[in-house]
């Protein structure tokens, strides 16, 4: 374990986006915050017809109103504007919070609804709680996934790249615990959004079809629109143990709605007679995904064989060749001890097989060749200088190409 010296200055920390003030009142334009207000539960009591509206927030009258100016084309309008940010700052409402946020952070939002039974005074369970956050968070995860690729089963594959795109995600719970609201910034992740919106109405449209037919062909063609394992399960977890589940995807009004058909933002729903059609469809998906023919780059981690001979177990971490983080692949002898060889010299390795999707895309078989990967010369000389005492080996394993 290491530890930071004490006088050494801490490294500078990314500010949250949630931490971000909203815009000055002459950069906001008053339709999107009117339209943010009706979103998020306020309600219009009146005002001037084409100056200016009246905003009351949800719940029990408190006395705070806010005036919205409808347009810029009156001299007060801005000082209107002030005035509403100072007051929804100063408001305890979640719902004003919510509207800040959306200004600071143009996001489109993402809202998931679960018709489950109340607990104590209206609250839900721990349980219940973190049932939703694990399925919404599952959900998003398998639209960041089909932003990269198009697969009836991701497994392992692209992880890395699909987190990162959840990075800037904000998350706010609604009182009771029954809803959940993702801000999913626009400027950031827009894609992921429009890909979760496509695969939610093409696994609508499928399970439809299924529970017609009989047939569950159109769950093939679903993939092209996002849909795949890792959404089917994500679903089943939103709606097991429900009466019920709805998933919404609101547009941010500040930024133009994307095509391809994605004008439809009612809410999609789910009920627990889909469970068996969404369980038949993730295994379908998860058989019918084939293995890849793959040459990958990779440096060993690990390597085991429980005899001093023979076959072995290697674990590579990923450099190049796959959307994977890790393999592992099982090797005869000779190419065992090559893989050794070069773990103790710093160098990758080469390997040519097949990524099989048992397991998630997380074993190579059928391997054809491995062999020490080329380096940067000057790394190359490095590697050279340090370890002459393993040389004459190398130049057996690598065929006398790295000694020239």
């Amino acid at each position: 374990m290491t530890h930071r010296p004490l006088r050494e200055p801490l490294r500078p920390v990314r500010p949250h986006p949630a931490d971000t003030a909203p815009p000055p009142p002459g950069d906001i334009d008053p339709a999107a915050l009117g339209a943010l207000l009706a979103r998020h539960g306020w309600s219009r009591r009146g005002g001037a017809r084409g100056r200016y509206g009246r905003w009351t927030p949800p719940g029990p009258d408190t006395g705070t109103s806010l005036l919205v100016p409808e347009s810029r084309a009156f001299p007060d309008s801005e000082d209107l504007l002030a005035e509403a940010l100072d007051a929804l700052a100063r408001s305890a409402t979640p719902a004003a919070r919510e509207v800040l946020l959306a200004l600071a952070v143009p996001s489109d939002e993402i809202r998931w609804w679960r018709d489950a039974p109340d607990g104590p005074a209206g609250a839900t369970s721990w349980t219940a709680q973190e049932q939703m956050r694990g399925a919404a968070r599952r959900m998003l995860l398998a639209a960041a996934l089909a932003t990269r690729a198009r697969a009836g089963f991701h497994g392992a594959r692209h992880r890395r790249a699909a987190a990162g795109l959840l990075e800037n995600v904000l998350v706010g719970a609604a009182p009771g615990g029954h809803a959940l609201t993702a801000f999913v910034p626009v400027r950031a992740a827009r894609p992921l959004t429009v890909r979760l919106h496509q695969a939610l109405h093409a696994t609508r449209e499928a399970i439809d079809y299924r529970r017609a037919t009989g047939r569950t062909d159109a769950f093939d063609a679903a993939v092209e629109a996002g849909v795949s394992r890792e959404l089917t399960e994500a679903l089943i977890t939103l709606v097991h143990g429900t009466e019920g589940a709805r998933v919404a995807v609101a547009w941010a009004p500040a930024a133009p709605v994307p095509g391809h058909g994605t004008t439809d933002t009612e809410p999609v729903e789910f009920s627990p007679g889909d469970l068996p059609v969404l369980r038949e469809a993730g295994a379908r998906y998860l058989h019918g995904e084939p293995s890849q023919p793959v040459e990958i780059t990779g440096t060993v981690v690990r390597m085991r064989r429980s005899q001093p001979r023979g076959d072995g177990t290697v674990r590579l971490r990923v450099l190049d060749g796959a959307d994977v983080p890790h393999v592992r692949l099982t090797l005869g002898e000779d190419d065992y001890r090559i893989a050794g060889q070069a773990h103790l010299v710093g160098l990758p390795v080469r390997v040519c097989g097949r990524l099989e999707s048992r397991g998630g895309f997380r074993r190579l078989t059928a391997v054809t060749e491995v062999a020490p990967a080329q380096v940067e010369e000057a790394e190359r000389d490095r590697l050279i200088k340090e370890l002459q005492e393993n040389l004459d080996f190398f130049e057996g394993a690598c065929g006398g190409d790295c000694a020239d």
